[in-house]
């Protein structure tokens, strides 16, 4: 007698509601659809958590820094507008899926994307860049597109309805729109970027880092997020704090036994962080780059205090006009 097995599938989450049409398409024709969602210091799981709850689609949330941090040093294909590697992402996390839906004995992938909608990382050629370099070419199914892609796998094998896929491409929304109407879904994000690779400024501070430390800590790339970025030579970088909210980030990003931080001691002023420290030079620039962001006259020689390494001293230093550390700005 034969047994009846569920069809499963593991999908690529990224909260959107595109992500949301592709698994509850399925799911309407009875597959078993779970999530994977990936997280590093560029892009969060927040989005895909709060599809997941809305939809009761299981979520599988794995943090992958080190790893998307080799394929950022190196990536097979060039960086799209700034340091977005869209291709080389997109096939890095369908691998690390596919272990992930091979582990839980699952049958196939999906993800959300749609022929045409983005045109560089979402064209014909660059589907199936990711496919093949994926290493899980013709496992990959995409219900929005699945009419204007060739048949995969699955289809062929019945485990999917062909039929009951959709041929969605270009840039409108309107299907999708139309879509979700239809299925009952009224709560998704905006259609935004939320990866922090597509942001100019964040891109450059990034590349900065990557030409002048052959190690990214965690830390280092969270700091990248806040504050003012200054290198003040090719061996050290400072970060300025515009606001307390920015001084509260840039505290916890702050390791008390290798970063330097710096404070105007009488005046209202900017926390500054050395990472990784600093010889005196340097620090004695620091503080007066510190002094000259706060309220103390830059007339004046002005107490820094510089903490780091378990120890505190005090240096006195006249301010650097804020308009003079431009030249230092990344």
């Amino acid at each position: 007698m034969s047994v009846y097995r569920t069809t499963r599938a593991l999908g690529l989450c990224s909260g959107g509601l595109d992500s949301i049409l592709s698994a509850l398409l399925l799911r309407k024709q009875g597959v078993d659809v779970q999530w994977v969602t990936f997280e590093t210091p560029f892009f969060s799981a927040d989005k895909a958590r709060k599809a997941a709850a809305a939809n009761g689609v299981p979520l599988t949330v794995k943090k992958i820094t080190p790893i998307y941090m080799e394929m950022m040093r190196s990536p097979s294909v060039r960086f799209g507008k700034h340091m977005n590697p869209c291709m080389d992402c997109h096939a890095l996390m369908f691998r690390l899926a596919g272990e992930i839906m091979t582990e839980k004995k699952m049958d196939f992938l999906f993800s959300g994307e749609v022929l045409g909608q983005r045109p560089m990382s979402q064209n014909r050629t660059s589907l199936r860049y990711v496919e093949k370099h994926s290493g899980y070419d013709g496992y990959i199914l995409r219900p929005l597109s699945a009419l204007c892609l060739p048949e995969t796998v699955m289809e062929q094998r019945g485990l999917v309805d062909r039929q009951q896929l959709l041929g969605i491409s270009g840039r409108s929304r309107k299907q999708q729109m139309e879509l979700a109407g239809d299925l009952g879904v009224t709560d998704f994000p905006a259609p935004a970027g939320g990866c922090l690779l597509t942001d100019k400024i964040f891109s450059r501070r990034l590349r900065d880092l990557l030409n002048h430390q052959a190690d990214c800590p965690e830390k280092d790339l969270e700091l990248l997020k806040f504050g003012r970025h200054l290198r003040l030579s090719p061996a050290t970088k400072i970060v300025v704090g515009r606001t307390r909210q920015d001084n509260e980030q840039i505290s916890r990003c702050l390791d008390p036994q290798t970063d330097m931080v710096l404070k105007v001691k009488e005046f209202p002023g900017p926390l500054v962080v050395i990472p990784g420290g600093g010889d005196e030079a340097m620090v004695s620039l620091a503080a007066g780059i510190c002094a000259g962001y706060s309220k103390a006259p830059n007339s004046s020689p002005t107490l820094v205090t510089v903490q780091g390494g378990g120890d505190q001293r005090q240096v006195t230093v006249l301010g650097i006009a804020a308009g003079e550390c431009k030249r230092y700005m990344i």
